[in-house]
């Protein structure tokens, strides 16, 4: 009698375990549709619309279409992702990638622009020092502003002078 109670529980476990193992698994295969959306959305419509190219909403846009085509010919094949992109650089030019390759010139490009910006902010931080620093100018005949000791005396004295 005892063996039976206990297959009857370790049954659901057993099913329980066998559903987390089959649900993992398949969680972590894409197939062919995920690889397709992952590559369509690193390759840009070449019509001129500037969009991503499975996103593409134009009526009529024969190039999504040929490209989509052309993009699912490749995952069917078995290509990697690397020589699919690969091959749509070679057929439409480097402006088809949504973010460009970062070797060579390219790494340049998109270090450049934050490198002026953060050169520009140094340079306006020190210019501005610069111009906190330096000795004011006043015509001849103006009076020079209190600083320092002059300046706390004349402050005590308009205290004093408030006083009610």
């Amino acid at each position: 009698m005892p063996l039976k109670n206990r297959s009857r529980l370790e049954s659901p476990a057993i099913r329980l375990a066998l559903l987390c193992v089959v649900v993992s698994v398949f969680l972590g295969a894409s197939g062919d549709e995920g690889r397709f959306s992952d590559l369509g959305h690193k390759l840009m419509c070449t019509c001129g619309c500037n969009q991503v190219l499975l996103e593409c909403n134009h009526v009529g846009c024969t190039s999504s279409t040929r490209m989509r085509d052309e993009l699912a010919a490749s995952v069917s094949r078995g290509d990697s992702d690397n020589l699919t992109l690969q091959a749509f650089v070679q057929k439409y030019g480097p402006t088809v990638l949504i973010a460009p390759t970062t070797t060579g010139f390219n790494r340049v490009a998109w270090v450049v622009p934050y490198l002026v910006l953060g050169l520009g902010l140094v340079t306006v931080v020190l210019t501005v020092r610069a111009w906190r620093q330096r000795p004011l100018l006043l015509p001849e005949n103006a009076v020079s502003p209190a600083s320092g000791a002059e300046l706390l005396l004349y402050r005590e004295q308009a205290r004093k002078d408030t006083e009610i």
